[in-house]
């Protein structure tokens, strides 16, 4: 039995060698442009946040280019390209990536990198008051105002065109009012850890497991924003960097959780504390995944089960090992979601 494994002939030591060289080689330089993503992530968001300090206005950017089955992946560190033959099967090749709260469209650096290398086209949004919008944060009161960059995007579409909508976290209650008021522009709807609610339940509701309830976050908490004064109600909130990396950053790198820190800027409360209103006609025609992340400490588990059970998708995805934010600790494997979400008919 010893031999039959360790017998090897030099010429299989040779090419084991060389195969091994090859290996090594094609992991360096996918570690090498990793972290040339890393740095020039990193120093854009810097140079974003100098800049937002500096100007005032309204402005909006953009970051990318002009079934009820439930399946579990893992992350295994490979490049995975896929060939050119998959956009064969899809016929909506825009994603629209809409962030959760506190971030912007920085955050998915990751996934618009892969999904351009397979030839689909993403297109990053920073909600109002968010990333490099100037906006400022306070002054944002509803839903409608904080979804307006992607409403605009949607209004903005030529007719005969169509967008698979991302949304991570509470970008879902953004998503959901975008079915509800353009579904005819939305091939696809996929909800990332995302606060898809049902109609008259509010994005909050969502994280009061974590959070607690409404009420007694905005009187007790010691992350709220007086934007107005303290004799005024609470504006907005801003978690510090200690609650961020225990409940969204579990599982992410430490670069990552870098570029967050510099990055991330204070959650406005109109928006995630209002109701929505959505219709079986509008709304509940649209086609809708969700994504579940399995090592997620801001969105349970369980909660997001909960919120599949009582609104429930066409497909539901699982990540293993994945925590809150899924585009920085396990991009891989959502990135290969996207694509099978993308390839349904």
């Amino acid at each position: 039995m010893g031999n039959k494994f360790i017998c090897m002939t030099k010429k299989d030591g040779r090419e084991n060698g060389s195969k091994s060289k090859r290996v090594g080689r094609s992991q360096r330089k996918m570690l090498d442009e990793d972290e040339f993503l890393h740095r020039q992530a990193l120093s854009m968001a810097i140079q974003q946040h100098q800049l937002s300090q500096r100007f005032d206005g309204s402005m909006s950017r953009r970051i990318g280019s002009t079934s009820s089955r439930r399946h579990t992946l893992s992350d295994p560190f490979s490049n995975g390209k896929q060939g050119p033959d998959i956009l064969e099967n899809v016929k909506t090749k825009k994603f629209v990536l809409v962030h959760g709260e506190g971030f912007g469209a920085w955050s998915w650096y990751k996934t618009i990198a892969l999904l351009e290398e397979v030839g689909l086209v993403p297109t990053a949004l920073d909600l109002r008051g968010s990333g490099i919008d100037q906006t400022d944060t306070n002054s944002v009161t509803t839903l409608a105002d904080y979804s307006k960059p992607l409403t605009d995007y949607l209004e903005n579409l030529p007719e005969d065109e169509k967008v698979i909508l991302v949304g991570h976290s509470s970008g879902g209650a953004s998503v959901s009012y975008a079915l509800e008021h353009f579904s005819q522009k939305i091939s696809k709807a996929v909800f990332l850890c995302a606060t898809m609610v049902s109609d008259g339940q509010r994005p909050f509701d969502v994280f009061a497991e974590e959070l607690g309830s409404s009420e007694l976050f905005l009187k007790e908490s010691e992350f709220l924003i007086y934007g107005n004064g303290k004799d005024e109600p609470p504006t907005a909130f801003m978690f510090g960097n200690l609650q961020l990396k225990g409940l969204y950053f579990n599982q992410t790198p430490t670069k990552d959780v870098a570029l967050a820190t510099v990055s991330m800027r204070p959650i406005p409360l109109g928006p995630i504390m209002e109701k929505l209103s959505l219709s079986p006609e509008n709304y509940g025609k649209g086609r809708r995944f969700f994504i579940q992340t399995l090592d997620d400490r801001a969105l349970s588990p369980d909660v997001q089960e909960k919120l599949v059970r009582e609104n429930p998708p066409e497909g539901v995805f699982k990540i293993k090992g994945s925590d809150h934010c899924p585009f920085f600790s396990k991009p891989q494997s959502l990135h290969k979601i996207l694509l099978e979400i993308a390839q349904i008919p």
